[in-house]
């Protein structure tokens, strides 16, 4: 890429973007208790609430993989009438307020929601308030991003390897499972943990939707929300382990996230 000077003006304007992204993380750094930051770290509520987030975002991720690959893969391959618009509505939580995705899954899968009345009726499954519960908001919110990185994958791979598996006899399955899927680990691999990271950092579906119960629902963002107020040495530890995870997703994963969008 050629190297370019900018104008005065442009370039100051842009030191300006850098300074208000970066000093309010300048800001909790200098704040954070490093004396104490093992202890903060180790206490009883910041493992029970790291524990929680590693299941119920591993496990997001799990249910976005199973169901967001196939989709993907739909779009990329499938056209039919009405798919823009099916598009825009399973990639909406990527930018709805995560609050009303919370509410939306109320009345969805709530004990007197659509879906929700039938499970509890005739399963005995409430999903609300429950680490279930956790589960269902953070995959609501994460498995987007999975699939618009899968599909970006999907639509750039070249198709001839498949052709040429037909042409030996290869069954439709046996090649999306020996050729398709093995071309596009790479942005299967990406899109899962853009998941997982967003699935880590859910705070208002899950809150909303799962409610805030310390070691059923309490992940990490909303250990830090309540410590905030009665131990926010804590909050402030808490908060650095979300903030150095989802730096490091980024670094390592913004050239294909760049190119998924």
């Amino acid at each position: 890429m050629r190297s370019e000077r900018p104008p005065i003006l442009l370039a100051g304007l842009a030191a300006l973007g850098i300074a208000f992204f970066v000093l309010p993380l300048v800001g909790l750094l200098l704040r954070a208790p490093w004396q104490t930051a093992l202890s903060d770290l180790t206490a009883p509520e910041a493992v029970t609430a790291l524990r929680l987030s590693l299941v119920v975002s591993l496990a997001a991720t799990a249910v976005a993989l199973v169901l967001g690959v196939p989709l993907a893969w739909v779009y990329a391959r499938v056209p039919f009438p009405g798919r823009d618009v099916v598009r825009a509505l399973t990639t909406l939580p990527m930018i709805l307020p995560p609050v009303v995705g919370g509410v939306a899954l109320l009345f969805a899968f709530g004990r007197r929601g659509l879906f929700g009345q039938t499970l509890d009726a005739m399963f005995g499954i409430r999903l609300p308030f429950t680490t279930a519960g956790a589960v269902l908001a953070a995959t609501f919110v994460a498995m987007p991003f999975l699939v618009l990185t899968v599909e970006a994958g999907l639509r750039s791979m070249d198709r001839r390897y498949e052709d040429a598996a037909r042409t030996l006899g290869a069954g439709r399955w046996h090649v999306f499972r020996r050729v398709t899927l093995p071309l596009i680990a790479p942005s299967v691999f990406a899109g899962a943990v853009l998941c997982w990271a967003r699935a880590l950092g859910e705070f208002g579906a899950t809150i909303m939707f799962a409610g805030n119960l310390p070691g059923t629902t309490q992940t990490l963002p909303l250990a830090v929300y309540i410590a905030l107020e009665t131990r926010p040495e804590v909050a402030i530890m808490l908060s650095l382990v979300l903030l150095a995870v989802s730096l490091a997703i980024l670094i390592v994963m913004r050239d294909r996230y760049l190119r998924a969008f």
